[in-house]
């Protein structure tokens, strides 16, 4: 009547609180926020952030253009190094003999071997075309006609011949040619020929094509010259493009018809070749093409953005009174439902609701109280019974003890009658063995209902389970359980009555050892967490069920065939006599699994 009393009062109040519009008293102070501001500064704020972003994208165009530019000048300067130290080769000079002894073709061949996939073959030429040395000896004898080319730099020994693109085993080959000077005298011996995998340029632009756009590569007269795949597939190779498109050899940006590619209009970012270190390019240009509409894409997708935030801030200026209101009530309407829940159900909800603030601390102080009313009202069940149980025991003790010890001791002089027939002896048998029943029966009455005070003596906890386990040992391997103990508490040395404690684990281990089938397991183990000993006993057996966890402990609750249901109540006293805790649950198999806390006495 108490606690259904205080939760009729609270539910009534909490009623009235949410009764109250509270959103009458906020609906008409944001409704005078003028939508005009937020508009403004959303078109401004669209307005430098998307130029800014078309900035950033130009930009970016431009830059990727200047940094392909770069690699492949970088990529040309270094096979035109590898030109001009490898024809001032002291092996070179084999050209004059033709060769004869292949040292000249075997170092062409390893040079071409170090340098893998960047040339597809060296090979040097004599003064009249014949090549002499090759790293494909199957070319050695034939004739390479001498054609005009683009010299590396004025007065250069080097120079490059017109891109083949059905070359060597019909790859695309640039030529890189350069003179071989003889040492004996001022004249020339031949040329050195490296065949570079053009290949290499069209990887350095599909790497840089990862990111989505297409890269062309023009010479001089505005050819794509190379390309990333996508263009490549579209047949822009040798293809011309306008010459706006390069606005006169500078680098930039621009949008163009991309109509010459077999391309939408597209965004493009050019960068003239400015060379590397002291090579001066060959004024060739990188362009970075983008489809506009994808270019412009973060744009769009920005102005919906801006949008949407439009619409929100309007729906916001309009409806923040309500949301105001609701997040205000949602937390004492919640409250309110959840005490009429239990006022109906009669205990607390599975599920409580989190709330913070003055509700989320008018929650807990509600559940707490409620939690405390149930565990008073379970106590004062408990001690009723207890009560009763004591009362009883004690009528017991002096009315049952009495006859049943005359009927053991009659038993027993029966039993040595010389003359008692078999049948005689085993009834006889039946009185001993059932009067020692009762009088245990009474005794555990007589237990639980005045529980001693414990007599606290350090003693060894393991010492102690070890024990308790050796008793039961010989039962335990009568069904073939096992019983294994995981004494993990480095101090097992705590204050307790070492014949309770005993009964306490040999209560636990009986109720194991009679729910087990044949083959079971009995784990008992052992920690320490912080100023606690932790002591469980598990099993692999059914468990308890969910819906009986919390009445375990109670006087006389047992499903054991034949229990009185005192054993667990027993063991809960002397437990709480320690100051400790019991806990039954369930363990990872599923088995039951009774926890023991007790508290560790500090040193002082």
């Amino acid at each position: 009547m108490e606690k259904i009393g205080l939760c009729h009062i609270l539910a009534l109040s909490l009623r009235t609180i949410s009764a109250l519009s509270i959103r009458k008293t906020l609906l008409l102070a944001f409704l005078l926020v003028s939508l005009l501001p937020s508009i403004l500064l959303t078109y401004l704020v669209f307005q430098v952030t998307g130029d800014a972003m078309r900035g950033e994208i130009a930009q970016g165009l431009q830059v990727q253009a200047a940094a392909v530019s770069q690699d492949v000048d970088k990529m040309l300067f270094e096979r035109l190094q590898n030109a001009q130290t490898w024809r001032q080769l002291e092996v070179t000079q084999d050209i004059r003999i033709n060769d004869i002894d292949k040292r000249l073709s075997n170092f062409l061949a390893k040079l071409k071997a170090g340098y893998q996939d960047v040339y597809l073959e060296l090979l040097c030429t004599d003064g009249h075309g014949h090549i002499v040395a090759s790293s494909n000896a199957t070319h050695i004898g034939g004739v390479r006609a001498r054609t005009e080319g683009i010299p590396a730099q004025a007065n250069s020994p080097l120079r490059l011949e017109a891109l083949q693109f059905n070359g060597v085993e019909g790859a695309v080959v640039l030529p890189i040619a350069a003179t071989v000077p003889s040492m004996f005298d001022s004249g020339q011996l031949g040329e050195l020929y490296l065949l570079f995998n053009w290949a290499q340029i069209y990887h350095i632009l599909d790497q840089s094509a990862r990111s989505g756009h297409a890269l062309a590569l023009l010479d001089r007269d505005g050819r794509i010259i190379a390309a990333s795949i996508e263009l490549r597939k579209r047949g822009a190779l040798l293809q011309t493009v306008p010459a706006s498109w390069t606005m006169g050899g500078r680098s930039g940006v621009g949008s163009f018809d991309g109509a010459p590619l077999h391309l939408g209009q597209v965004m493009v970012g050019f960068d003239h070749s400015p060379g590397f270190q002291q090579f001066p390019g060959f004024g060739w240009t990188t362009l970075v093409l983008e489809n506009s509409q994808q270019a412009s894409l973060p744009v769009r997708q920005m102005a919906v953005a801006f949008l949407l935030l439009l619409a929100l801030t309007s729906a916001f200026a309009i409806g923040f009174s309500m949301l105001v209101a609701g997040r205000i009530a949602r937390p004492i309407t919640a409250l309110t439902e959840f005490t009429r829940r239990f006022m109906m159900a009669g205990q607390l909800p599975q599920e409580i609701f989190a709330a913070k603030g003055e509700v989320g601390e008018l929650t807990t102080a509600f559940v707490q109280t409620v939690r405390a009313l149930d565990q008073s009202r379970a106590d004062l069940v408990r001690a009723s019974k207890l009560a009763v149980l004591g009362e009883l025991a004690a009528v017991m003790a002096h009315e049952i003890r009495t006859p049943i010890g005359i009927l053991r001791s009659s038993a027993q002089m029966l039993a040595r009658e010389p003359d008692l027939s078999s049948e005689a002896r085993e009834l006889t048998g039946f009185i001993e063995s059932e009067t020692e029943r009762l009088n245990r029966l009474v005794s555990t009455l007589l237990d639980s209902a005045r529980t001693r005070a414990p007599n606290l003596q350090s003693a060894d906890l393991h010492g102690i389970i070890r024990h308790s386990a050796d008793l039961l040992a010989a039962q335990a391997e009568k069904k073939g359980i096992r019983m294994i103990l995981t004494l993990e508490a480095t101090d097992p040395w705590i204050e307790v009555d070492t014949e309770q404690m005993t009964q306490v684990l040999l209560n636990l281990l009986l109720n194991a050892l009679q729910i087990l089938p044949q083959g079971g397991q009995v784990t008992i183990s052992t920690r320490l967490e912080m100023t606690s000993l932790m002591l469980e006993v598990a099993d692999d057996g059914p468990g308890i069920p969910a819906a009986e966890l919390p009445r375990v402990f109670d006087p006389f609750f047992t499903k054991r065939e034949g229990g009185v249901g005192l054993g667990l109540a027993v063991v809960q006293q002397i437990i709480n006599a320690h100051s400790g805790e019991i806990r039954a649950g369930h363990n990872q198999s599923g088995g039951a699994l009774f926890t023991i806390t007790l508290p560790i006495k500090e040193n002082p």
